[in-house]
């Protein structure tokens, strides 16, 4: 599982409303600690070489303005919920800055969800200003991400949309069809591994399956609520693991606190990172002083900590 190391930004550690929720005045949501102000969850990851960014939820366009990036390679969507797609739109940006249609990774339920979500991306003709998508469909099996080559820059016909320059200088159109715009993700054959290999992580989300990501020895996983055993094997040898956990309780859809402790201990990387955080826990200090007690207690032999947004690991 080896590559090229990587390097990963929390964007967002929130839950689905962020924190502090709208129009509460409990104690994390009042807090000053710029730690306890949480966008919903995404993460940037500099790995091999790529700009990747693990999903666009509301809050996309403030997360790309506040760390500086203007260029992605690939976006990788975990599930379709509005938390994580919902910013979606607001590539249109980075389309006429980056000269590239976005590079989007995601299941084939997702995708079928994002055309009847954002119907106006895939009519055609197409309409002059509307985001351009490359999508590639991805299961459990590891796939590549490669750069861009130098035949996909995108041009802007004032009034007309968006085409591709030819090397010849020729433009034409970026999709005249839905089949235009998706493909399959390059597939490593078995045994085979390069720098930019993304390892999937199978999960439930209450009853709906979800993906989370392995970029060398960090593991990105969020919005779970259980794991099949079979997947464990992808998570060994971890210096870095991100878990979701959204209250005390159990919970339907998340890991539960107590949950992601035994999981943090099973799973035994040198330091587990907790995201996708309500306000139901403490305010970040507290809340750090709280897991430091509870893994001494359990003899937990992963470093728990709460993420933060800016958190950079690697």
């Amino acid at each position: 599982m080896k590559g090229s190391s990587a390097r990963l930004t929390f964007l967002g550690t929130g839950t689905s409303q962020g924190v502090p929720i709208i129009g509460c005045k409990c104690k994390v949501c009042r807090s000053s600690d710029k730690r306890d102000k949480r966008f919903r969850a995404s993460v940037f990851v500099e790995y091999g070489g790529l700009n990747i960014l693990v999903d666009a939820g509301p809050d996309f366009r403030m997360q790309m303005l506040r760390h500086d990036i203007a260029h992605l390679d690939a976006i990788l969507l975990t599930h379709n919920h509005k938390d994580h797609t919902g910013g979606l739109d607001d590539v249109r940006s980075l389309n006429y800055v980056d000269r590239r249609a976005a590079e989007i990774y995601c299941e084939k339920n997702v995708l079928e969800d994002i055309i009847r979500e954002y119907p106006y991306v895939f009519k055609f003709p197409k309409y002059p200003g509307a985001p351009e998508w490359k999508l590639h469909v991805i299961d459990e099996r590891p796939f590549i991400i490669r750069k861009d080559s130098a035949d996909k820059e995108l041009v802007w016909v004032h009034d007309v949309g968006y085409h591709y320059r030819l090397h010849d200088g020729t433009l034409i159109p970026t999709a005249r069809c839905l089949d235009d715009m998706i493909d399959h993700a390059e597939v490593v054959s078995s045994g085979g591994s390069t720098a930019m290999t993304i390892i999937p992580i199978r999960g439930l989300h209450d009853k709906l399956p979800v993906l989370g990501f392995r970029f060398d020895d960090i593991a990105y996983i969020t919005d779970m609520s259980s794991i099949p055993d079979s997947e464990f094997e992808k998570l060994t040898g971890l210096k870095h693991l991100t878990l979701n956990t959204v209250s005390y309780n159990r919970h339907h859809s998340h890991f539960s606190l107590e949950e992601t402790l035994e999981l943090a201990d099973r799973i035994q990387a040198e330091h587990t990172w907790l995201t996708h955080l309500s306000h139901s826990f403490p305010a970040h200090e507290e809340f750090c002083r709280e897991l430091s007690r509870l893994c001494s207690e359990k003899n937990i032999r992963s470093i728990v900590q709460p993420a933060y947004d800016g958190l950079v690991i690697e």
